[in-house]
């Protein structure tokens, strides 16, 4: 609930007003003893406040019925290429959660990835360095997103009917864009440092150096929380539930990185030749060939993840994001500069949209369709099924990762599993049942913590 305050609440009253709208939607449930944090957290859950659970029951329970009916699911090969297929739908779905936290949605923000995608293909094209084609591209991606949140604040256009019209033309100025570069069929990006964001590899000492960070980040901000929290006088979690996060994350941190950084060339083991030598044919041993190491485009997720998680958590600006989220009216009295939050997400959204067009460029070239289809449904899809509700107020920018993880395992298990003519017709079906569910989920949820005191 977000609290009511008057248009004369000082600048102080604001932020602790907005702040209690913030913790409610990303606070972790407290005690002081070990089954204190747990009754808390079943409570929570009876209560509807569930958050990335299901996402993540979902995942696990997907990668143990692939790996059991699927023979190569769990390769090394397929493990990387979950996470370069799951990429690009990620990105565009963490631009998404910031225009879902306002109830609000984006249907163009799947064809702005593809205009954004094809101004930078064209622009490496004309010679223009990838620093500045990049550039561009985010401009032209943060104007698209200006346009929109100026049609929903000033003019009052609601936000479906602006971003579908938008969807519908942007595909048009994405096939305008490709055909002025005069070629025929697909436009690759002429950039070794863009195409290796999603085709190649970052070396072994810097795969580790990164699980190291990650792991060193996320304890010292577990640290630096319990200590915020003390200093306020507030509940903090037991020790032992800290302890447990950042193993947990260790683990995974570590699982993560050995497997990429194993050999998953098909010439690994080598083999030999037939030489001549003084005259005589001999047979020498050819060394195997090496294909490893962590995608460079994880720790372009890595780094959004961990600056767009603190904007929402940790700032002013994140926290006034939650409070319109929660209500608009609440927060226009409590002082928040409404009109702005609305505006900005909507930019946010497209710069986003942008770089997720850049990262699939880069996987897939640039083609005429870039952008449309189901790019923008699986990427809405990825940030509810993640957690993120439809209704505003309830959301992490994590629920992208999550969510997304779910939407590709999906289709990557069953582009594997089902073969023959109605292969994408179920990948369809499925991934629209998952969709329906995580939707239910959330209603049933946002009903419960409505009558629990919770939402």
């Amino acid at each position: 609930m977000t609290p009511h305050l008057t248009k004369s609440a000082t600048g102080a009253e604001v932020d602790a007003a907005v702040e209690e709208t913030a913790e409610a939607a990303t606070t972790v449930p407290t005690g002081k003893s070990l089954s204190g944090y747990l009754h808390n957290y079943w409570q929570r859950i009876r209560g509807g406040d569930m958050g990335s659970l299901p996402a993540v029951a979902a995942l696990v329970v997907l990668f143990l019925v692939f790996s059991i009916v699927e023979d190569g699911f769990l390769s090394k090969s397929n493990f990387a290429s979950l996470i370069t297929q799951a990429a690009p739908g990620i990105l565009l779905a963490m631009g998404l959660v910031f225009v879902l936290l306002l109830a609000e949605i984006d249907l163009s923000a799947g064809t702005t990835s593809g205009v954004s995608g094809a101004v930078v293909a064209v622009l490496l094209i004309h010679n223009w360095p990838w620093p500045l084609a990049v550039l561009v591209a985010l401009l032209v991606g943060a104007l698209i997103g200006l346009l929109i949140g100026w049609m929903r604040t000033f003019l009052r256009v609601p936000s479906f009917v602006s971003t579908l019209a938008l969807f519908l033309g942007l595909q048009g100025v994405v096939q305008i864009v490709v055909n002025s570069a005069n070629t025929q069929g697909n436009l690759s990006l002429q950039s070794d440092a863009l195409v290796a964001l999603e085709n190649s590899n970052m070396p072994r000492w810097a795969g580790w150096a990164m699980a190291i960070l990650v792991i060193v980040g996320y304890a010292a901000q577990k640290l630096m929380a319990v200590n915020a929290r003390r200093r306020r006088n507030l509940p903090t979690e037991p020790v032992l539930v800290t302890a447990a996060k950042v193993g947990a994350i260790a683990v995974l941190a570590v699982v993560f990185t050995v497997v990429l950084n194993l050999n998953r060339s098909p010439n690994a083991a080598g083999g030999t030749k037939i030489v001549e030598k003084n005259g005589q044919l001999v047979t020498e041993k050819v060394a195997g060939a090496y294909l490893g190491g962590v995608p460079w485009v994880v720790p372009v997720i890595l780094v959004l993840v961990v600056v767009l998680g603190f904007v929402l958590s940790r700032t002013r600006y994140g926290r006034h994001i939650y409070a319109v989220g929660g209500s608009d009216e609440a927060a226009r009295r409590a002082g928040i500069r409404v009109d702005s939050v609305r505006i900005s997400v909507f930019v946010i959204c497209s710069v986003l949209a942008g770089v997720s067009g850049i990262v699939l460029a880069s996987q897939t070239a640039v083609n005429a369709s870039q952008g449309g289809g189901n790019t923008l449904l699986l990427a809405v899809g990825a940030a509810v099924v993640g957690g993120t509700s439809l209704f505003g107020g309830k959301g992490k920018i994590t629920d992208a990762v999550v969510g997304g993880a779910v939407v590709a395992v999906i289709i990557n298990g069953m582009a594997d599993l089902l073969r023959g003519a109605n292969n994408s017709a179920w990948q369809w079906i499925v991934t629209g049942l998952v969709l329906l569910l995580a939707a239910t989920v959330d209603a049933v949820s946002r009903r419960r913590a409505g009558a629990s005191g919770l939402g």
